[in-house]
């Protein structure tokens, strides 16, 4: 077992860090719109436009309708149904059912106007969606990693182009070379956000005192990004070990009881 402090100083796990990578990340990829790019994708991209509006308001009803809006745009084309896009709306999903359960701990909230959802259904939630978010990111991984140009677009011919018939060769072409440079840099990005997750399940397992499993999370999302300060500095708070920065993002996690 770790050593663990009772005083809040020290128990200190940035979780808000978790949500500013997951928006940063989703930012990064769902903003880049253009006409080089997928059109049967492209109002999925658009609509993420608004996400940081509602996450600056606290808005997790809006929230949730839009990811189930861009993700029902996903899921109606064959090539995206089990790619790393997925992953992010999963895992965008976890960050902002921990939102509401470490944020808003102290209030009855709903999302439909008749439930009430306790910490522990939102931590459940946010544990279901960090697991399908790691889920996807890892078979995506298994079929794309290390895969040069080349093969990356001969993956693309079982079923990229499906449905998108009315558009010519020159424009077919220069979709295929905009998903190509796509899918080479989420092979870049996908372990980082892979970690993100992780590290999401870290803090529900320490919200659940479960702090064995919190550190093998917190270890395992080091592992696949060494700059992961969220992690690293979770994994130094339950282990009585100094901060590397601290920030506004600090007093997030209630403090492990003494076993």
């Amino acid at each position: 077992m770790p050593n663990i402090n009772n005083s809040k100083k020290s128990l200190i796990v940035i979780l808000g860090s978790i949500v500013i990578i997951g928006f940063a990340i989703a930012k990064l990829y769902y903003n880049h719109v253009n006409k080089s790019n997928d059109p049967r994708i492209i109002e999925a991209r658009e609509l993420y436009g608004k996400y940081d509006s509602y996450a600056e308001s606290n808005n997790f009803k809006a929230i949730f309708l839009l990811l189930d809006s861009v993700e029902f745009i996903y899921q109606s084309v064959e090539h995206y149904q089990r790619s790393y896009e997925i992953g992010v709306l999963h895992n965008n999903r976890s960050a902002a059912y921990l939102a509401m359960a470490i944020f808003h701990e102290d209030n009855c909230l709903s999302l439909d106007g008749i439930s009430i959802l306790s910490k522990d259904t939102l931590l459940s939630l946010s544990k279901i969606a960090a697991l399908k978010s790691i889920q996807t990111y890892e078979d995506w991984l298994n079929i794309y990693s290390e895969k040069d140009e080349e093969e990356i677009h001969m993956l693309l011919t079982t079923n990229f182009l499906n449905g998108l018939t009315s558009y010519s060769d020159k424009e077919l072409k220069r979709f295929t070379s905009s998903r190509i440079n796509e899918i080479k840099e989420a092979q870049l990005e996908t372990p980082r956000r892979l970690s993100v997750a992780y590290t999401n399940l870290g803090i529900v397992m320490r919200h659940r005192e479960n702090y064995e499993l919190a550190i093998e999370y917190y270890k395992k999302a080091m592992d696949l990004w060494d700059r992961n300060l969220a992690a690293e500095n979770s994994l130094n708070a339950l282990l009585g070990q100094p901060q590397k920065k601290r920030n506004f993002i600090e007093k997030i996690l209630p403090p492990p009881k003494d076993k």
